[in-house]
């Protein structure tokens, strides 16, 4: 397989993106000055360089500025949404995906903290813990600093059927370690409500559908 060729396996495995539109980009790659590619190249690495995934909500971010205010920011691994003291600490949002928290968050429709999954559960998957960071997410509510006052989970997950196959992968998950642990204050576990359609993804939804489905959460 030649490089060509090989360039355009590689952006097919990008999401959402066929054999087609990969052959498209490799054209455009092709058609650009030598100076444009150094310089997307650069930016590539440099994003990559700049960028860290935060150790509580495991999303991707850009650590700008790091504050000796706090212990958990001079390490540089906590995002600025997470290390927000104005945040609301009694409710964490699950989403599969870094672009549905960009979603959420563009909505300002909602206020708590937030926990990446890092994808969804093919229906008849066996083994969930190799797609989804569900040990993470248990040891999140339940065993760590940052669990201290939370109140509720809310699920917000794809109306697709990996995105419901998923939520009910963790909800189960959830309820069941809240189940054996004794002396805890109960946390409730709800999911979007009306607002997202059938086979709706929440990265595409607009922010008026986010806050009904907010709002109606149940």
């Amino acid at each position: 397989m030649d490089s060509q060729r090989r360039l355009e396996e590689l952006f097919s495995h990008f999401p959402g993106i066929g054999p087609r539109q990969a052959r498209r980009f490799v054209y455009y790659l092709l058609s650009r000055s030598p100076t444009s590619i150094r310089e997307l190249v650069s930016l590539i690495e440099e994003v990559k360089k700049s960028s860290h995934e935060c150790d509580m909500c495991h999303r991707f971010f850009v650590n700008k500025n790091v504050s000796s205010s706090s212990h958990s920011l001079v390490s540089g691994k906590i995002c600025s949404v997470c290390s927000d003291p104005n945040r609301d600490n009694s409710s964490l949002m699950i989403v599969a995906r870094d672009s549905d928290f960009e979603s959420v968050e563009k909505s300002g429709a909602y206020k708590g903290l937030y926990f990446i999954l890092g994808g969804t559960v093919p229906i008849m998957d066996k083994e969930p813990e190799k797609r989804i960071r569900l040990k993470q997410l248990i040891g999140r509510i339940t065993v760590s600093e940052e669990s201290k006052g939370l109140s509720e989970v809310i699920l917000s997950l794809n109306t697709t059927p990996d995105g419901e196959n998923t939520e009910e992968i963790v909800k189960r998950a959830i309820e069941s370690e809240l189940d054996m642990k004794t002396g805890t204050a109960p946390i409730k576990v709800s999911v979007l409500g009306r607002g997202l359609s059938t086979g709706a993804e929440l990265e595409y939804a607009d922010q008026e559908t986010i806050k009904n489905a907010l709002k109606n959460r149940h």
